[in-house]
């Protein structure tokens, strides 16, 4: 009977911890904290729902855009974080009441396998969570398929192509460039210099430098995954950020805006910590490497500034 009871008692301790701990878990990655969130956001002008070539670099597809001014019937970004995609709301319900029903009736002797006792109830517990985990990453999975326009990612933009270039294994290659629009050595400083300058505001959570290294858009994007960070009790800080290799995409004119869209594979050291104490609760000290494709945008006598990340296949 004393057995019984104890088992009983941490079966119910493990099912509280295991329901506190989850969300943390699904929430917060390295790669989903550093700067863009992990998600694909921002705009590419009318290529936005065109997929840019591959390169070396990037050899496989980009994801489609989770959060874009452009994308049809939407005119805010939504936000960032894995129960905050579109129909986030919808999500975070769906696995609260999942969880918070299993709960109440694993702490009052019912639940979805209520009745059962010994190992029995540790099974039903275990049942329990991964159901959970299953039909919310599969009411995600239909929410992205039904906001995704799909149709527009059958072919890159016409008028360029992954450009030819001679490579040292470090930085960008510089060799021919067949783009509509040239780029210059001078501008490949640029995308490489502002790789490290947003890295470092977004570390140091300076929204007014961000203004001036970003479209509003990407800032509106930045500033909301920052108040997450700070909801959550959490800073991402990223140092010794470093490019390794960079192609060119493609390049193109609209209107008076000069458009680039590069592949860069970077290193990185990448930690996530309690903004209170300091500990670290996603990555760590050792050095990380990631390929993102970044979009970069120029307006007649302005600088380069970000206007799209897009992660990779």
């Amino acid at each position: 009977m004393n057995f019984s009871l104890r088992g009983r008692s941490l079966v119910k301790a493990m099912a509280v911890m295991l329901a506190l701990a989850l969300p943390t878990a699904l929430a917060i990655t390295s790669a989903d904290a550093r700067v863009g969130g992990g998600f694909s956001s921002g705009s590419r002008g009318s290529r936005t729902f065109s997929a840019p070539p591959s390169t070396s670099t990037a050899p496989g597809t980009t994801t489609p855009f989770n959060r874009t001014y452009s994308q049809p019937g939407s005119t805010a970004p939504t936000g960032g974080g894995l129960f905050n995609r579109p129909g986030g709301s919808m999500l975070r319900g769906l696995a609260a009441g999942f969880i918070g029903a299993g709960l109440f009736g694993l702490l009052f002797g019912g639940g979805l396998f209520g009745g059962l006792g010994g190992l029995s109830s540790i099974l039903g517990l275990i049942l329990q969570i991964v159901l959970v985990v299953f039909l919310v990453r599969m009411a995600m999975s239909w929410w992205q398929r039904r906001h995704t326009p799909q149709a527009a990612y059958a072919g890159a933009g016409a008028g360029s192509g992954p450009q030819p270039s001679y490579r040292s294994g470090l930085g960008f290659g510089l060799g021919a460039n067949n783009a509509p629009l040239e780029i210059q050595p001078a501008d490949y400083e640029s995308f490489e210099r502002l790789l490290g300058d947003i890295q470092a505001a977004w570390s140091n959570e300076d929204v007014a430098k961000l203004h001036t290294l970003a479209t509003p858009e990407m800032v509106a994007y930045f500033e909301k995954d920052l108040a997450e960070n700070r909801a959550r009790n959490v800073v991402n800080k990223t140092s010794n950020v470093k490019l390794l290799q960079g192609d060119l995409a493609e390049a193109w004119r609209e209107d008076v805006t000069d458009y680039a869209t590069v592949a860069m594979r970077f290193a990185l050291t990448d930690k996530t910590v309690d903004r209170n104490t300091g500990a670290i609760v996603a990555g760590g000290e050792q050095p990380s490497e990631g390929t993102e494709v970044w979009t970069f945008a120029r307006r007649p006598g302005s600088n380069w500034e970000l206007s799209a990340i897009q992660q990779t296949n």
